[in-house]
């Protein structure tokens, strides 16, 4: 006996003219969906002239679309920005090619293999911050952007990208861009010629590490068998140079653009909450002490009030806060009809903020990590790095990385907001607080191992 399914409810007119408004003053597509999800519920279908996905949130699809069932989507649109950016990146591949890419990527980013780039995430966190004056105002939306671009290139790629990141910086903000949600959602075939030059820029300087490293590779004996990730690429038979420029394009966005706003996401709500910062920036002097070297794993374990700032900003902003797959067969989810090749969103920003699942939701509350076991959440209800058997291969090291440069900033500054203009979060190609992060900084002084000033 087949169950018969139902239809994905859409927004009625009320709901839709809140949508629309909210579309118009926000410009932003989480406004539709957390605006259609407060009129509708956990699973609806937006209906937009050449864009109707189904969205779902909520732990039971989460567990049905990312592990379950997970074999009946694909991950792969051609017609989108991200697939012709990323080509045959890890992520926007499926099947055997994607199970290949996954295993020579996923064991260097496994957490006993990061531990020995903390010196470099300390390292690069110390190059920008040095530059920092005192009672200057700084976007830490942009420094976050920054730390994360030299952490990624030296920790992963072995490569100091410090002479390149003035001169690709409006590249790599363009190529962002380009993968954003925008017109091209509605219109998929449009021309985006302006952005040809960013992605050459950017290929260019790929393509002449990849060169510069097969050299070594050769002419280098005693080079080890993978010491990072780009020589165990190039080591690796079967990767062209263009299969490796590919992951290398991957990791790069999807490596440092989400820990730039998972950074600069930390630092606006612990800036706006005084007894948040106060108390991480006593842990970070406390497990650091006066000291200008980098931490021990010991230390960063003990860490434990500013793993729960990391987890509770991952809540509330997770970067990557919808997953995109495409159905390739007629099915139900959860009892509702989604036919082959509609565009299916699993919403991890809807997920996160269910009141049935969190309480008070939409508070910034990092102890609410230490009474999860009573409330007694569903596995799956938290995602920031996906689920299953897919999720992502650098959540070890954009956790670890978040510690440690949180850490070295608060032991070494104290810091203010200063806004001028509401923050609120922007759909790029992450989640990510606009118009900025405005802060003050001042260099602290040391007293003792309970007081900061």
């Amino acid at each position: 006996m087949t169950t018969k399914r139902r239809p994905l409810p859409t927004a009625n007119r009320e709901t839709g003219l809140d949508v629309l408004k909210g579309l118009i003053q926000d410009r932003s597509l989480l406004t539709a969906l957390v605006l259609t999800r407060k009129g509708v519920g956990n699973a609806f279908k937006i209906t937009l002239p050449r864009f109707s996905p189904a969205v779902f949130a909520g732990p039971d699809t989460n567990r049905q679309i990312l592990v379950n069932e997970r074999e009946k989507f694909k991950w792969r649109s051609e017609k989108d920005p991200v697939t012709k950016l990323l080509r045959h990146g890890i992520l926007v591949t499926d099947g055997e090619e994607h199970d290949k890419l996954r295993a020579v990527l996923n064991p260097a980013l496994q957490r006993k293999y990061v531990i020995p780039y903390i010196t470099k995430f300390w390292q690069c966190t110390d190059q920008i911050i040095s530059t920092w004056q005192d009672g200057k105002v700084y976007d830490m939306l942009i420094e976050s952007r920054r730390i994360a671009l030299l952490i990624l290139f030296d920790a992963l790629f072995h490569v100091d990208f410090t002479p390149q990141i003035d001169r690709l910086w409006d590249p790599i903000l363009d190529i962002l861009k380009y993968i954003s949600p925008g017109a091209w959602i509605f219109w998929p075939d449009m021309p985006r010629p302006k952005y040809r030059k960013a992605i050459h820029e950017l290929d260019n300087y790929f393509y002449k590490i990849i060169k510069s490293r097969r050299e070594k590779v050769k002419s280098t004996s005693e080079l080890g068998e993978g010491e990072d990730l780009l020589t165990k690429l190039v080591q690796t038979p079967g990767m062209s140079d263009n299969l490796i420029r590919d992951q290398l394009m991957t990791l790069f966005i999807a490596g440092h653009d989400t820990s730039t706003a998972m950074l600069a996401w930390a630092l606006y709500l612990i800036g706006n909450h005084a007894h948040v910062i106060a108390k991480a920036s006593i842990e970070a002097n406390q497990v650091l002490g006066n000291t200008n070297q980098p931490p021990s794993v010991d230390q960063i374990n003990n860490l434990t009030y500013l793993d729960k700032v990391i987890k509770e900003t991952l809540r509330l902003y997770p970067p990557i806060h919808v997953g995109n797959r495409i159905a390739i067969e007629d099915m139900g989810i959860q009892g509702y009809d989604v036919q082959q090749g509609t565009r299916v969103m699993c919403s991890i920003y809807l997920t996160h903020h269910d009141e049935e699942i969190w309480s008070n939701p939409d508070q910034f509350d990092p102890e609410r990590f230490d009474r999860l076991s009573g409330e007694k959440v569903p596995p799956l209800s938290y995602i920031p790095f996906g689920g299953g058997p897919r999720n992502c291969i650098g959540a070890a090291f954009s956790q670890i990385e978040g510690k440690i440069v949180l850490a070295r900033i608060l032991q070494t500054f104290q810091l203010q907001i200063v806004q001028d203009s509401k923050v609120h979060p922007y759909m790029g190609a992450t989640l990510e607080p606009r118009p900025g992060v405005m802060m003050r900084v001042w260099r602290r002084r040391i007293k003792n191992a309970n007081q900061v000033a």
